[in-house]
Order: structure tokens, then C-alpha cells, then sequence
């Protein structure tokens, strides 16, 4: 049986060839990680939202030749990142 890294990382590959972006690196640990900082800083259905949305801005930013596909995917996601880390500290009840 499979580990559930192996799972992804073969669900990731088969998503990837699905699109016909076989060439794409995916980081599977720092989506998830992104997932993660959404789900707890903000709401749980955040993260599905959140990665969806920093896949969007960087395919965009990509596709329009701003950045190459790395560089696109690893800044959208830092943008996520500090957003969502930044909306648990603005949502805090004050004391």
C-alpha cells in the first residue's frame, strides 16, 4: 500500500500530465504548508480557496511572461502566506 506521500506525489503527476503541464515543478510540502497557514489563520475551507487562488495569480503572472513558472508559483504563494498570516493577527479580539 502506499504512503500518503506517495499518493500525492502521484496524484500531482497524473493532475499535471491531465493539464499537459508535465514540465511544471509542483512543491507538494510547501502547498500543503500554504493550505495550512490558510485552514488555522483564517477558516478551515480557506486553504482549499487560498491555494486555489495563488494558482490562479501565478499561472496569470506565467503565462503573461512576468516571471518564469517557479518564480511565479513561489511569490504568489508568499503573498498568500502573509495575507493569511497577517488576517489572524487583524481578526484578533483586542484585550
Amino acid at each position: 500500500m502506499k504512503s500518503q506521500d506517495e499518493t500525492l506525489e502521484d496524484w500531482c503527476r497524473a493532475l499535471l500530465q491531465a493539464f499537459e503541464l508535465e514540465e511544471v515543478e509542483v512543491d507538494v510540502n510547501e502547498v500543503l504548508a500554504l493550505a495550512g497557514v490558510a485552514a488555522h489563520a483564517v477558516v478551515r475551507p480557506a486553504a482549499p480557496l487560498t491555494t486555489f487562488i495563488a494558482g490562479l495569480a501565478a499561472g496569470l503572472a506565467s503565462g503573461a511572461g512576468q516571471t518564469p513558472d517557479t518564480a511565479s508559483m513561489q511569490a504568489a504563494m508568499g503573498v498568500a502566506r502573509k495575507l493569511a498570516q497577517g488576517y489572524a493577527s487583524a481578526e484578533a479580539p483586542e484585550a
